[in-house]
């Protein structure tokens, strides 16, 4: 595959934000292109919750793959051993669902099947070819790229790290990290009666629990301890539909049967910056977070979305300069640390189990689900982010 010597813009990471900006960029005659360092997607078990809004941004990106989509029309919010619940709904918005359930993979094949569709003179799509270096120099940045073995070069008025996390301190970016010192179990689970389009989100005592609508079941993502006694990713099946039963309770059925399962370690990453010298950062390689309230990806894709207005906003001389970069800098800054807040401060929240935390939890729970306003506030925020 040969490479072009210069482009405008140089996206790291074809995935599913990184994807978005391009197909974002793609009629707006400036040159692009996308480095992705698979080939093609591989076989991945996560589940992505997908907020209504960036739905149908992806639908509008031709990137939707709605026969793999599940409604999520209710979350249903609650903590074990204590009183109260809120029930989130999507008539309190107006809206057909507050968002879906897309297992990753098919969004992955669906962003890779229209990124190779429509590649040609302005949208170059790269695949087997990882971003190894980054130098920024004054009128543009430089990116060494390894294709089957052999090094290349190429150069952009603006590089995008949707991926390769890794380059962010070649750029001078710092990027702090907390181990939560848990492990997301995932796996998919079947009840005695059909799902509803009900999301269960339980804060149970030793972890949270989601319980996410999928085909007729559900997707399970359990946080465990690191040092977990249980050892669930490892029980038999009966043992873990037993103790997955005993915390979540029968809201959604009988578990009555369970699928293969899977983990991954659980830690909060973030950039110090969302730009550096010719350069910007959304996605994966400016925040990663933890799988609580399901936030990750639709605060990645509105990177994305929000740098590509910022860059049609620009004049061809200026992109990649440090004025366009402050820019989608402070566009950005609002929305990600009131997310990364907001995630980080669910787990911490509700990580303790004395008494009188336990009971203010519950009694906040109460007073938002009869006060509509602030239910309705709390939604907007899930499925739209913070303006």
């Amino acid at each position: 595959m040969s490479l072009p010597a210069h482009v405008d813009v140089l996206i790291v990471g074809g995935g599913p934000v990184g994807g978005a900006l391009a197909l974002s960029l793609q009629q707006s005659g400036l040159r692009i292109a996308v480095l992705e360092a698979r080939q093609a997607p591989g076989q991945d078990a996560r589940a992505l919750a997908v907020a209504h809004a960036s739905a149908e941004t992806l639908s509008e990106l031709g990137v939707w793959p709605a026969a793999a989509a599940t409604p999520i029309h209710q979350v249903h919010v609650s903590q074990q051993g204590a009183f109260g619940r809120v029930k989130l709904a999507d008539a309190d918005l107006g809206l057909p669902a507050l968002g879906y359930v897309l297992p990753y993979a098919a969004l992955a094949q669906a962003m890779h099947a229209r990124l190779s569709g429509v590649a040609g003179a302005d949208l170059h799509y790269l695949t087997g070819c990882k971003a190894t270096r980054l130098q920024a120099l004054d009128g543009y940045a430089a990116v060494s790229i390894d294709q089957a073995g052999q090094s290349e070069l190429m150069t952009a008025k603006l590089v995008v790290l949707a991926e390769g996390g890794q380059l962010l301190a070649e750029a001078g970016i710092g990027q702090d990290q907390h181990d939560y010192q848990q492990t997301a179990i995932l796996a998919e689970v079947q009840t005695d009666r059909p799902q509803r389009g009900v999301a269960y989100e339980r804060f149970a005592s030793d972890g949270p629990i989601a319980l996410l609508p999928k085909g007729e079941g559900y997707a399970v993502v359990w946080t465990r301890p690191q040092s977990d006694h249980l050892d669930a990713l490892h029980l038999s099946d009966a043992d873990f539909l037993r103790e997955l039963q005993d915390r979540v309770g029968e809201r959604a059925g009988r578990l009555v049967a369970v699928g293969p399962r899977a983990s991954f370690p659980l830690r909060l990453k973030w950039a110090s910056s969302h730009q550096a010298r010719r350069l910007a950062v959304v996605g994966n390689a400016a925040q990663t977070l933890h799988p609580v309230a399901g936030q990750g990806f639709n605060l990645g894709l509105r990177d994305a979305l929000a740098l590509a207005r910022v860059i049609r906003a620009t004049a061809p001389g200026q992109l990649g300069e440090p004025a366009m970069l402050a820019r989608y800098a402070s566009l950005r800054k609002r929305d990600s640390l009131a997310t990364v807040g907001f995630t980080d401060g669910l787990i911490r929240l509700f990580g303790r189990e004395e008494a009188p935390l336990r009971h203010a939890r519950a009694l906040g729970f109460l007073a938002m689900d009869n006060l509509k306003p602030l239910r309705r506030g709390f939604a907007q925020r899930m499925v739209f982010g913070t303006p």
